[in-house]
């Protein structure tokens, strides 16, 4: 199956009301170019899954201040003042989720399972709603999975199959993301032959990835 892909190609797939996961550190291994053409597409009622709301003019943020997205699930979205606007209008549900809790929650998406038992958050808003259980005394807030229909991820290098492999803070929550979606979408500021990346660096494998974007 050849990978490589138009984004127009993929931009076809998203349809309202979709959950999607997008990569990325404050804009840092972020899916830019992708971002820019869900922004010019007509999708709308969209729920985000991200670590935060990066900026108004680059990254996740620049989707969230579109209007498009109904329901945005990060740990902050302080960097990004227009976020912060919507959401005391009314115009943006935000769900607060504590980062390391939300990195589990991926990961259990990812990984099958139903959920993790934190204690973070217990006594604070954060239990709100949530189910609780206690194990050898303690008392755990049990925080369900997150799962997404697509997930669009950065990649440092990749080949021609999809093995990506991530520079610095560019990984962040990108593996996480890639295991934890329907649909795979990365966008590869370089792109190498099959082999080009030893297999110790690979970050997120081939399998996981159906689509792959150049820049």
């Amino acid at each position: 199956m050849n990978k490589l892909s138009k984004i127009e190609d993929v931009v076809s797939l998203l349809k309202d009301g979709m959950t999607l996961m997008v990569g990325g550190f404050l804009a840092q291994g972020a899916a830019q170019k992708v971002i820019d053409a869900i922004c010019e597409s007509s999708v709308e009622n969209l729920t985000v899954i991200a670590n935060d709301a990066a900026f108004a003019d680059r990254g996740v943020g620049k989707l969230l201040v579109t209007g498009k997205v109904k329901r945005f699930i990060a740990s902050h979205i302080g960097t990004n003042p227009i976020v912060g606007e919507k959401m005391n209008a009314g115009d943006l549900e935000i769900e607060f989720v504590p980062q390391g809790t939300l990195a589990e929650r991926i990961r259990c998406g990812g990984s099958g399972l139903g959920g993790v038992l934190t204690s973070v958050g217990i006594g604070t808003v954060v239990e709100e709603g949530k189910q609780k259980i206690e194990v050898d005394g303690v008392t755990y807030l049990i925080e369900k999975a997150l799962h997404a229909d697509m997930a669009i991820i950065g990649a440092s290098v990749c080949d021609k199959v999809g093995n990506i492999f991530y520079k610095g803070t560019c990984q962040n929550f990108n593996p996480l993301m890639a295991m934890a979606a329907d649909i795979v979408v990365a966008e590869c500021e370089e792109l190498v032959e099959v082999g080009d990346i030893p297999m110790e660096n690979v970050h997120v494998p081939a399998i996981l990835v159906d689509y792959i974007i150049t820049k």
